[in-house]
């Protein structure tokens, strides 16, 4: 006999696959073209170890994020008022149309060269330069909407990769082939489309 399932059981699972693809999904589309992957392209040629250096990005993205995820998640659950969820509507929205801006790295040719080793290196100079981008915000207000700072950090780790190792693996050519400007429309739209929604559901529309 198949033990009993909770009533609650498949919308907790399905919160949670969505609480992982929507932050894996918002986060790797507006990581195409920011500066965090012009970064690890301008690592990548400086060091011509792309192993250290997508090892060095994922334990960046992974600590990065989860912060941030926790901030979210915490920031929610202490203020979870109508005021605090409609700063996060609004935070989605305005984080969706900063995505519309290019990028540019500054200063990518003073990436300083560490003794200590290009794993090291890697991992500060991305850990710092993620702090206040896009990707970061993003990570805090997904962590806000789902209250899941694994599945959050998870996601939005896994979508960094999904970007950055190809440009670390395959440099420059990936931007030249990649359609940069209706992917950063794409990630933007998205970034909008949660706002909207969240906006609609303090409305009591949906």
């Amino acid at each position: 006999m198949q033990p009993a399932v909770p009533a609650g059981a498949g919308r907790v699972s399905l919160m949670v696959f969505a609480a992982f693809m929507t932050s894996a999904a918002v986060v790797a589309l507006a990581e195409i073209g920011d500066k965090t992957q012009l970064l690890a392209m301008v690592l990548v040629t400086r060091f011509n170890r792309p192993w250290l250096v997508i090892a060095g990005i994922f334990v960046a993205t992974l600590v990065n994020h989860a912060l941030a995820a926790l901030v979210g998640s915490e920031a929610a659950s202490l203020l979870d008022s109508i005021w605090f969820r409609a700063a996060v509507a609004i935070g989605f929205i305005a984080t969706g149309v900063w995505t519309l801006v290019p990028d540019k790295l500054d200063g990518e040719d003073d990436v300083p060269v560490s003794s200590k080793g290009v794993f090291l290196t890697t991992l500060v100079t991305f850990f710092l330069v993620e702090m206040g981008d896009k990707t970061q915000i993003a990570t805090i207000a997904l962590g806000a909407r789902f209250h899941n700072t694994l599945m959050v950090a998870a996601g939005t780790t896994a979508g960094m990769m999904l970007v950055n190792i190809p440009a670390v693996l395959f440099g420059r050519e990936v931007t030249r082939r990649v359609p940069i400007a209706k992917i950063r429309l794409a990630a933007a739209l998205l970034l909008i489309a949660l706002g909207l929604w969240q906006c609609a559901q303090l409305l009591g529309l949906v």
